[in-house]
């Protein structure tokens, strides 16, 4: 698995939040935030005793007489809050927070196996990037390293494998690199080797 070091990202687990002490009743919800409030909203929350997750990328920024590298959440407009559904009252009163996706009165919550993907990656400290939202393609697993047994769809881009990771909730992606030769279909059979696989492009 090839891996590069991530930029910085968010992440925040503490103490139960508010109102729910039982792990069974918490779940992650995307809670959508004014532009450019992210890093703010993720500190107040946090300050709350709300586990939160703001996962962020590098990206270079030219201007006429010089260029830097800036830090920028990967989901912009997006906090992902494990909370209980009792305690959304309190976090739509933090400035900066317009409401949670989903329904009106009730957020939909975030399957747990989306989240804890892109966690492992920032844990692992997997280079991730802002992808397009993919409706279809051929969805993949990881068969061995640290990320094993993930799935993803897999995408081909300057020669190299990426696994874009999906948060269907938000219709949002993210892409990591993997090794063509940690990667077979879902339910399926292995792809071809490396070699077989530049032959066929």
């Amino acid at each position: 698995m090839h891996e590069r070091a991530l930029s910085a990202a968010a992440v925040s687990v503490s103490s139960p939040p508010l109102a729910s002490p039982e792990p069974s009743c918490l779940h992650w919800y995307a809670v959508y935030t004014r532009s450019r409030h992210e890093k703010c909203v993720s500190r107040q929350l946090e300050g709350m005793s709300v586990a939160t997750f703001l996962p962020a990328y590098q990206s270079v920024h030219r201007w006429n007489d010089r260029k830097a590298v800036v830090s920028q959440p990967i989901f912009p407009g997006y906090v992902f809050a494990r909370i209980g559904l009792a305690d959304r009252i309190p976090v739509l009163s933090v400035p900066g927070v317009i409401n949670f996706v989903g329904a009106p009165g009730r957020p939909s919550p975030i399957p747990d196996e989306e989240l804890n993907a892109l966690r492992a990656c920032w844990e692992h400290r997997i280079r991730m990037e802002p992808h397009p939202y993919l409706v279809v393609g051929r969805r993949v697993r990881i068969r061995q390293g640290s990320l094993a047994d993930m799935e993803g769809i897999l995408v081909r881009k300057k020669g190299q494998f990426r696994l874009v990771l999906s948060v269907n909730l938000i219709t949002r992606s993210v892409a990591v690199e993997v090794d063509a030769e940690d990667v077979v279909p879902a339910g399926g059979p292995a792809l071809p080797s490396p070699r077989k696989q530049k032959q066929l492009d």
